[in-house]
């Protein structure tokens, strides 16, 4: 190591360089590289250059995408760009034990309660018109800024590159096909050209806008939602809390989902075409009314907005996928879409490993994971939109309509 030395601003190289590559290991900002270090399956400590699959965002669907394609072999890339991966939390955290094991095994480290019991109470005029009570089923709330961390880890330990506070702000093209991203990394402008992109990016997915993939949501099909952290709760700590109410939550439904230790995730989501005023004004009445909530204190409050839509078809374009939220594979019924995403995002590198390996990856290529996307997920979420449909808010606080909920809230 003492054949590279720093003088002041400059680096020299003495002639007793043997190319070891420690160096470059041993830089903290990625300053040095090794030649050739950006050809393709070989990324480099850096951001910018080559890779097979560039997966744009880290929830759950790229991050599980990113680990199946570095499991399988795959120069993966993933970027996030927050500076942290798992926060601001814009979840309920709410999974069934059997849906998570296909993934992995539950960790208490990233668990914050397991629930077994659920309640929902529908209101009409401010009036309880129908209570459902069930138990038996065992579900978790996670802790979603460990959980989405970890399943970024387990793609890194797998092999992937994954870089936070990263960006994309385009997409390189090429004879009308996908062949990479253009990204803001530390203050600079880079382009990383890959075999496909995944774009995990959320709800807003730009990247798939840019991509030519219809990703618009009209008002009707979006829930804006709020939801405080409570602490000092008087909440049975194994049982989910629902309420379907239209006063309280247009279009949409309140929650409880507690997390132990006298805490609970309180919250609620609103029709966006329905709301007259904001979610955090319902949110604040809603703790106010129950009281189990009134006297507990808000440590933390976040806000955003769910897709409850048909999912995005086509899912797939020259080069480009779309998963998660970003292709609106979310329930339509509850909002629930963790365990979605992340099958979505397995789906999705399996495929992207088949059509590299193949050499095509046009849209006819990757049409393999839009068919199994809407197999094992499409036809149940477009049977749930439709029921949607079929119960308007103003007809939601009935028997029947509570029964289909509490189906669906059971697989979240």
């Amino acid at each position: 190591m003492d054949a590279i030395h720093l003088a002041e601003m400059r680096l020299t190289v003495r002639e007793t360089c043997i190319e070891c590559g420690l160096c470059v290991m041993a830089c903290p900002v990625g300053a040095l590289r090794e030649p050739g270090a950006h050809e393709l399956g070989r990324p480099s400590a850096r951001v910018g250059g080559r890779y097979d699959l560039v997966v744009v965002g880290a929830g759950p669907a790229g991050a599980m995408a990113a680990w199946r394609a570095a499991e399988l072999g795959l120069a993966t890339l993933l970027l996030e760009k927050r500076q942290e991966i798992g926060s601001p939390v814009r979840c309920a955290e709410g999974v069934a034990h059997e849906a998570l094991l296909q993934f992995l095994e539950p960790d208490p480290s990233w668990i914050s309660a397991r629930v077994e019991r659920a309640q929902i109470v529908a209101l009409a005029n401010g009036k309880v018109v129908e209570r459902w009570q069930g138990s038996g089923g065992l579900g978790y709330v996670l802790e979603r800024r460990v959980f989405d961390r970890v399943l970024a880890e387990r793609a890194a330990l797998a092999g992937a590159q994954v870089r936070v506070k990263t960006a994309v702000t385009g997409l390189l093209q090429g004879d009308g096909a996908v062949c990479g991203v253009v990204a803001e990394w530390q203050g600079q402008r880079i382009e990383i050209e890959a075999g496909l992109v995944i774009a995990a990016d959320g709800i807003e997915s730009r990247v798939g806008t840019w991509a030519g993939l219809n990703t618009q949501i009209a008002l009707e099909d979006a829930m804006a939602c709020a939801q405080y952290l409570l602490a000092g709760i008087d909440w049975d700590p194994g049982c989910l809390g629902y309420w379907i109410d239209d006063e309280i939550a247009p279009g949409g439904y309140a929650w409880v989902f507690p997390k132990g230790d006298g805490r609970a995730n309180v919250g609620l989501g609103v029709q966006a075409d329905q709301t007259k005023e904001t979610p955090l004004a319902y949110l604040n009445r809603f703790v106010e009314r129950e009281p189990a909530l009134a006297k507990a204190s808000p440590v933390t409050l976040v806000a955003g907005t769910v897709p409850v839509a048909l999912p995005c078809r086509p899912l797939v374009t020259h080069g480009l996928m779309l998963v998660g939220d970003a292709a609106r594979q979310v329930d339509p019924l509850t909002g629930g879409g963790i365990i979605n995403a992340m099958s979505a995002g397995r789906m999705a590198a399996q495929v992207a490993a088949e059509a590299l390996a193949g050499g095509d990856t046009t849209a006819r290529g990757l049409m393999a994971y839009q068919e199994q996307a809407e197999r094992i997920l499409g036809r149940r979420l477009v049977r749930n939109y439709r029921l949607r449909e079929r119960f308007p808010p103003a007809r939601r606080a009935s028997r029947d309509f509570v029964r289909l909920f509490a189906v669906a809230a059971g697989g979240k």
